[in-house]
Formats: structure tokens, sequence, C-alpha cells
């Protein structure tokens, strides 16, 4: 396996440096028309009042971080007023043609499943698609490290949220030395350029890398042996991941380091607490964009036509018994 190299080893003409622990606001030159953060949660929008947060009128002591914990009922209220607004979004990529990317990148066990549902759980998948492609063959082990997921770029009117991206050069495929120190320094060098092509191509680009503790991550890995329901969430390469916790680290610190650009930059998303991290995401995810809701004319429904002498068969058909 290639020796890792220092973040300070990768340089990007214009990259910010980004720790994990630093939560920096975006960059006003990241998007063409940003939206304030402050619309979604709070605020009222054009055709919508929006009720304000309840977070912490009912809450308890995680351990995480010395923040509150969020209670049920609060935050399946929070989630889905998110919920409406990711259907208004989806509506105006729908009208407007746009397109956009989202991705969503971390360690093994930092919830990055778990925030895809949540955005995914009330819009259609027609316009909302998931991009999680498994190991590549052969013959793609060949090609440019971005190549096999160029084709799962989104068309107009469509949303694409890419599971681990092409960034898997960057972490698993060098930390496990499925790539040369050599390829790794190019793609790093190479992949502002790409992203910058995207950006200029109209395309909204979103970075997100959820930071899970050495920790929570470890509790995690556990909680899925113990589990008979997660056991298939455990890979031979997230046991290898845990036992190379600082290689990851460096690996990270070095793509932090060198494509956290002003046109496409990083965002930081802390998930020990799942279901605070999923809020804010999803939240600076709706500011980030700068969509409108698309007025609804409710259609009217047409009366049923008339039976014309239909009459329901009498022959049995075999029902699904029921189990409680």
């Amino acid at each position: 396996m290639a020796h890792l190299l220092p973040p300070e080893d990768y340089k990007a003409g214009d990259a910010v440096v980004l720790s994990p622990q630093e939560q920096r606001p975006a960059s006003k030159q990241a998007r063409p028309t940003p939206r304030k953060p402050e619309r979604t949660m709070s605020k009222k929008s054009k055709n919508d009042k929006r009720s304000k947060s309840t977070l912490g009128s009912d809450t308890k002591h995680s351990g995480v971080n010395g923040q509150p914990k969020i209670g049920k009922k609060e935050y399946e209220a929070e989630i889905l007023k998110l919920q409406i607004e990711l259907v208004k979004l989806q509506d105006w990529v729908k009208e407007t043609n746009a397109r956009i990317v989202i991705i969503f990148e971390g360690r093994d066990a930092a919830g990055k499943g778990g925030m895809i549902k949540r955005i995914l759980e009330r819009v259609s998948p027609r316009i909302f698609r998931v991009v999680a492609l498994p190991a590549p063959t052969e013959r793609q082990k060949t090609q440019l490290p971005a190549q096999r997921y160029v084709e799962q770029l989104p068309a107009g009117g469509e949303v694409v949220i890419f599971d681990r991206s092409w960034y898997n050069r960057a972490g698993v495929e060098y930390v496990m030395g499925f790539c040369t120190q050599e390829e790794h320094r190019e793609f790093l060098r190479d992949c502002p350029i790409f992203e910058g092509f995207l950006v200029s191509q109209g395309i909204i680009l979103l970075k997100y890398w959820l930071e899970v503790s050495e920790k929570e991550q470890h509790k995690r890995f556990l909680a899925r042996i113990e589990d008979y329901s997660k056991r298939w969430k455990l890979s031979p390469m997230d046991l290898e991941s845990h036992r190379r916790w600082y290689d990851y680290s460096r690996a990270r610190d070095a793509m932090l380091a060198a494509t956290d650009t002003a046109a496409s930059p990083w965002y930081i998303v802390p998930s020990d607490d799942k279901k605070r991290a999923r809020l804010n995401c999803i939240a600076h995810l709706l500011g980030s964009i700068p969509y409108e809701e698309i007025p609804y004319t409710p259609p009217k429904l047409p009366p049923r036509q008339k039976p014309k002498g239909y009459v329901e068969p009498k022959q049995k058909h075999r029902t699904v018994p029921e189990v409680g």
C-alpha cells in the first residue's frame, strides 16, 4: 500500500483547508443565487406560513458533545416540515429542468444511509435518484476515476444523490492500496477542475461529509454485530476501516484540503447524533438551492362512470392471511 502523505502535500489553487471539527458557513461564491439558510425551519416562504421550530421544548441530554437529545415527536414534526419543502423543491426541479447533484461521503457507519432514506421518504423516485455503485469491474478499473459516475449525472429535471462517489479514489481506494500514490495525487489535482466544469455547465453541486467520532463508530459497529437485522451492513471493508482509523483520517484531511474550493465546497455534518444531523443537513441542503414554490391548482376529480351491467365475479381468489 502507498504511504499516506500529509494534507499539506496537496494543493489546489483556490482550495480552503477545512478540518472536520470546523463548521464553516458557505462561501458567498459557492452558489450563483444562494438562499439564506434561515429560510428553512423557521422563516415564512412566499405562499406558506411555516410554524417555528420547537426543538428544545422537550429534550433530554444525549451525551453527544453535551447537546440536548431531540424528542421523537418533535423530531418527526421537524423532519416532516423539511420533507414538505423537499416536495416543493421537487416541483421546482421538474418545472425548471434543474440538475442537482448531492454527494454524501463519510466513514463507514457515519449515517449516510439513514440521511438519504429520510430525504427520499416523500419524494418521487423519478425525480430523486440514488446512485450507490458496487465495486468496479476489471474494465472499469482501467477507466478514469470519475468515468463510471459521469453517466449517472442528472438530466434536466433530476436530482441525483451519490451514496459515495468519485471520491472513492481519495478514500477507500487509496487507503486500501487499490490505486497508486501517483494516481491519488492526480485525482486530488484534477478533481476541482472536473467539479468546476460541472458547476460551469449549470449543475448545482452539494458535497457533504458526515463526521462520526471514533467512539460512536465503534459503538455502531458493535450494534451491527449484535443485531441480526443489521448484520448485513457490516462488510470486511468495514472491519478494515475500523482498524485503519488514522489512515482514513489522513486520507480525509488530504481530500478536504485539496477539493474544498469556492466553486464546490465541502460541508461537514457532525453525525454522532443522527437525528440532529439529518435535520441540520436537510435544512442546509434546502437553503443552498434557489428554489421557489410552484403554484398548485388542485384538480377536480371526475365522477365515476356508470357500471353499465358490470357485476363482480363470484370466483374466489387466494387472499393473503391476516397475522394480527
